[in-house]
Parts: C-alpha cells; sequence; structure tokens
C-alpha cells in the first residue's frame, strides 16, 4: 500500500507551554509515521480557545486548503479531538479525510492487535470512540476499510447505524467479560500457587520489548515504533540466587491516550496492578523524559499500582549527552543492548526484593527434596553449605512476607 501523504493541524492553547505542545506535534508526527503515513506540512496556530465550529480559525483553513491542493495531501490530523461537528464542518471545508489523535492512536492499536482479546478491546474502544461521531458521517462509514483512521471495525462494513453499533459493543462487552474471568482466575491460581510477577511498564518506545527479550531470551516484536507490543507477554525468568519468576511486557503508555481505549485495556492494564514488582522503563536520552515519567506514574496512579515496589530504568545512556538527574529512586542507568548492565539489574531487583522480605535460617536434610527445591527457586538464597559431618545442608536467606514458606521456615 502507498503511503498516505499527512498534514497536521494544531492549535496551541494559552495554558500550553511551548515545550509540552512542541512534544504532543512530535508525538503525532511519530503516531503518522507508525501508522505508514508521510507527514508532509505541520500547520499550528496560537488562539485563547478552540474554535467549537471548525477547530482553527477560518484564515487558517484557506492556507490549509492551498497546502492540500499543492502536497497532495490525502489525509489531516489534528492534534486534539474533534467533535462530530468540527469533523463534519472541517471535512465539508477542507474536501480530504480527517481525523483526530485518538482515533489515530485507535488505528494503529488495530493494526497491533495480535490476540482475540487485544483485537475485541480495540474494537471495542473505536465503536465507543464512533457512536457519538455518528451524525454527519454517513459518507465517512461507507469509506471505512481504505487508509490511516479506518482500520478495525471497518472491515464488517458496518452501516451508520446507531442501533447496529449499539449491539455490538453489547456483544464484545459481553465477550471480553468471559475473557476477563478467565484472566481473573490464572491470576487467582498464580497467586495461590506463590507465583512472584513482575510487570514491565513505561512509555511507548522507551526499550521495554528490547529490555523483556534480553531479560528473557526471547524474541518479542521490537522496533522503533509507538506500540510495538500491544498484546502483554509473560515469560519465566531466574535471578542471579536462582529465584524464579513470572515477568510481562505490557502495552507503553502516553500522553492523552483516548479515555475509550484506557476503559477497554483496563483487563490488560491490571496485569500491571496483579504484580509484585515494576521495573519502570524510561528513554534516559528523550528530552521529555520527564513528562513522560510523570504520564507513567499518574497512570499507575489510576489503576492504583503507585505502592508497588519499583525500579526505574533509565534506558539508552549511550545517548544521554547532559548531566543526569534521575527523578525515580531507587534507579538505574543502562542499556537494554548490554549484557553486563543485563545482569545488574537482575541483581538490583534482589538487592531490593530483600530490603521488602523476611529473613530466614534453616537446616535441612538431604532427603528433604521437595522443600529444597521450593526453597532454591522461591526464596533468595543468600548462603548454603552442606555439613558433612552433620549431613544437612545450612540455608540462610529471603522470603516475601505472603509466602506460605513462611511457617514451613520457622518450623524447622
Amino acid at each position: 500500500m502507498s503511503q498516505e501523504n499527512i498534514l497536521i493541524i494544531a492549535v496551541k492553547s494559552r495554558k500550553q507551554t511551548e515545550d509540552r505542545f512542541q512534544s504532543s506535534l512530535d508525538e503525532l508526527i511519530s503516531l503518522g509515521r507508525t501508522a505508514g503515513g508521510v507527514v508532509e506540512k505541520v500547520v499550528t496556530q496560537k488562539r485563547n480557545r478552540i474554535h467549537p465550529a471548525t477547530y482553527i480559525g477560518e484564515g487558517k483553513i484557506v492556507e490549509i486548503k492551498e497546502m492540500v491542493d499543492e502536497n497532495d495531501i490525502d489525509l489531516v490530523i489534528s492534534n486534539d479531538e474533534l467533535s462530530a461537528g468540527q469533523l463534519r464542518n472541517l471535512t465539508d471545508e477542507i474536501g480530504v479525510r480527517i481525523i483526530d489523535r485518538s482515533q489515530l492512536i485507535l488505528d494503529i492499536f488495530a493494526m497491533r492487535a495480535r490476540t482475540k482479546e487485544g483485537k475485541l478491546q480495540v474494537e471495542l474502544a473505536q465503536l465507543e470512540y464512533m457512536l457519538p461521531r455518528l451524525h454527519g458521517q454517513g459518507v465517512a462509514m461507507s469509506r471505512l476499510g481504505g487508509g490511516i483512521g479506518t482500520r478495525g471495525p471497518g472491515e464488517t462494513k458496518l452501516e451508520s447505524d446507531r442501533r447496529h453499533i449499539e449491539r455490538r459493543i453489547y456483544d464484545i462487552k459481553r465477550r471480553l467479560k468471559l475473557i476477563v474471568k478467565q484472566r481473573n482466575q490464572y491470576r487467582k491460581n498464580r497467586k495461590s500457587n506463590d507465583v512472584f510477577q513482575i510487570a514491565i511498564v513505561g512509555y511507548t518506545n522507551a526499550g521495554k520489548s528490547t529490555l523483556f527479550n534480553r531479560l528473557t531470551q526471547s524474541e518479542s516484536l521490537e522496533e522503533n515504533l509507538l506500540f510495538a507490543t500491544l498484546d502483554p507477554l509473560t515469560r519465566k525468568i531466574r535471578l542471579p540466587s536462582g529465584f524464579e519468576a513470572l515477568i510481562t511486557d505490557t502495552v507503553g503508555f502516553l500522553q492523552e491516550l483516548p479515555t475509550s481505549l484506557i476503559a477497554s485495556f483496563r483487563s490488560t492494564l491490571e496485569e500491571v496492578t496483579a504484580s509484585d514488582f515494576l521495573l519502570h522503563v524510561v528513554d534516559g536520552s528523550h528530552p521529555d523524559q520527564i513528562q513522560q515519567q510523570d504520564t507513567v506514574n499518574g497512570l499507575l496512579e489510576d489503576l492504583d499500582a503507585q505502592k508497588l515496589p519499583m525500579l526505574t530504568l533509565y534506558n539508552k545512556k549511550d545517548l544521554i549527552e547532559s548531566d543526569f538527574i534521575p527523578m525515580n529512586h531507587p534507579y538505574m542507568l543502562m542499556s537494554a543492548y548490554e549484557q553486563n548492565d543485563i545482569q545488574a539489574v537482575l541483581k538490583k531487583i534482589e538487592e531490593i526484593m530483600t530490603e521488602e522480605w523476611n529473613s530466614y535460617n534453616v537446616v535441612l536434610d538431604p532427603e528433604n527434596g521437595k522443600l529444597l527445591n521450593k526453597i532454591n527457586t522461591e526464596t533468595i538464597i543468600k548462603n548454603k553449605v552442606f555439613d558433612e559431618e552433620k549431613n544437612n545442608y545450612v540455608i540462610s536467606g529471603f522470603v516475601r512476607k505472603s509466602h506460605s514458606l513462611n511457617s514451613l521456615l520457622k518450623g524447622q
């Protein structure tokens, strides 16, 4: 498919700082590239408030129409969410397809979803976004299935019929409920089996998938594109002491994620809430990394996961040019491509965990193989010696406070 030529329109309000405005524009350009387009032009306007009927002023609309003709523009993308009226009026005035930031993000998610759950969640978010904008979209609905901003539910050739869409929303919610039920059951099983869970979180494109692959020696999708990972992947890892844990790579966060998307992806994001430990990956070289960390921390608060033990990893250390001041503690400067750094991360996770956990000292007979194995893989062993005279193991280490081994270790 040939790449579409994109023109971006953005309004800078008084309360937005120049940096924040520029970073949201850069992000939108990157999102356009991820969706498979080429941003040819960017048109910005400073306004006290967004124009209620057309988003931008009349003078700018004339300017945009000329640019659309001169540059063979296929698609105009607005940096802010547009109302049904604004969408309709702008389309009438400019004469090419117009979508907004939310629609673009939803479109990328539709492209990236691989699992049944992921596809259903994206479709639900798209339909809920579409519903209030149906009015005046008669023509737009019939052209679904071609180009950026039209992927996903368009393939089912949805009629622009409110009742049809509402029925579909109801059906998807029902199916997702069943999937969520199964997911909760898996979580319960993992908890009752004392499985320790680590989740990798962070802003999109911070290097989470690269880190996940290096930690687990697996090959999930690694791309210099936003939202390369959409469906959470979980693998087993072993820490230096022999302790075993499950680690999950989660979807990247973003400024101003569409509300419908956060709502639909709630169950996926709850993998974060169900974790015992978070690795927050930050692109340490990104000029807007403070804002990105704030966005991630804000979303963690929304998920009620801000109190979980967390290690912040400032990734891409080779690209950091200025004196670096970390915003979060505990932290590490690292590069996901350096094996030494990967080992150091695993060590640091253990270090943080042992500060919170119960210490134990235990003497065990070699015949107690089942318990020995449990101690090896489910606790952090600091010292293990075999006393030949007494024919037993003397082991000291740390076990997490909620683990069922606590009572056994006290009794030994």
